[in-house]
């Protein structure tokens, strides 16, 4: 880090986005950091009082997390006009024919009366002004962790795609610090609109979380006597990973107000004997799914719990907090990954 400089490390979930400024020369216990309201959070808010307002919106920027989409939604259904260019939409569907079916006008220039409201992951200047304000240096490095589905193409299902994504990972390089992308694929779209804004690698919000946990001392040499079993349980989203001898041999993905603490328990012991089927957590509404190579002597008995929502799942395994701080376990695993691969000599892919 002492060739790097200051480091801005984000992972910017569903309810809340958790940062971390790395600052060379100082303790890690020292570092500033921020647990603040996620963009899209911000963006929900904005809509809500123009709404009041009574103001027709303009949607610009870039493709972002979409969890305005009800605020969007109920914007419209006061009798508002909601429109938005090309790019913006993506943050609502991929589809620009699914999202003119909410009822949302597709405009690349703001119509005469819209009030602008511009989209975006990540937004340098913000960020150098709350620093600039605790005096505090601008980074020389932004790693950025959002969660991206992946678009393939018009009737190809998200859901499917990003499963198909894991399963390719698991099956090319189940180490997830190779996970950690200098320019993602441009199918992930929101990855790639956050790469653009910030320059840096990027990675997704699970891969960050699960890198966080592998600085565990603990985690890691249960995960090379017997395999783990890691579980995130975020605002929105449930992540679990099978981990032996460090490398990641299944992923599976719900959404967090979908599952009951018996349905999860079930899930998990099915998944952790490879006979959870990507279809079957599909049809409950979840994610789904993937598996890497079988490994026969691996039991992933011991539980790792990670998460806000991690309450879900008290007395069921060790709770963790890479660094005493269990928000910030995505951001820290951003920059160990980034110093891992800078320690081996590469750069991300």
């Amino acid at each position: 880090m002492a060739k790097t400089g200051p480091v801005l490390c984000l992972d910017i979930g569903t309810g809340t986005q958790d940062v971390l400024l790395a600052l060379p020369g100082v303790c890690v216990e020292n570092w500033p950091k921020f647990v603040l309201p996620s963009p899209a959070c911000r963006i929900e808010q904005e809509l809500v009082r123009l709404g009041q307002e009574g103001r027709d919106v303009w949607l610009c920027g870039q493709n972002m997390g979409g969890g305005f989409a009800k605020a969007a939604l109920a914007l419209i259904r006061k009798g508002h006009r909601l429109a938005a260019t090309s790019a913006a939409a993506t943050a609502l569907h991929n589809d620009p024919e699914r999202v003119r079916g909410m009822g949302i006008e597709i405009a690349e220039t703001c119509p005469a009366g819209f009030v602008p409201l511009s989209l975006g992951d990540f937004d340098l200047s913000l960020w150098q002004t709350l620093l600039a304000a605790h005096h505090l240096p601008s980074p020389n490095l932004v790693l950025c962790a959002v969660q991206d589905h992946g678009f393939q193409g018009k009737g190809s299902g998200n859901r499917r795609v990003r499963m198909a994504r894991y399963a390719s990972l698991l099956e090319q390089n189940p180490d997830p610090v190779s996970w950690l992308f200098d320019v993602p694929l441009s199918e992930m779209t929101r990855m790639y609109a956050v790469h653009l804004a910030s320059g840096g690698p990027v990675a997704d919000t699970a891969t960050a979380v699960l890198l966080g946990a592998m600085l565990d001392p603990v985690f890691l040499k249960r995960s090379f006597r017997e395999g783990v079993t890691f579980v995130n349980v975020g605002n929105g989203h449930i992540f679990a990973a099978l981990v032996y001898k460090g490398l990641v041999r299944g992923i599976y993905e719900h959404h967090t107000s979908m599952r009951t603490r018996d349905e999860l328990l079930a899930d998990l012991g099915e998944f952790r004997r490879g006979f959870l089927p990507c279809d079957v957590v599909q049809q409950g509404g979840g994610h789904g799914t993937a598996y890497g190579p079988v490994c026969e002597e691996a039991s992933y008995i011991p539980t790792f719990i990670c998460g806000p929502g991690r309450a879900m799942l008290s007395g069921c395994g060790q709770f963790i907090a890479p660094f005493g701080s269990m928000m910030l376990a995505g951001s820290m695993g951003l920059l160990w990954a980034f110093c891992a691969r800078m320690e081996q000599g590469i750069s991300a892919q």
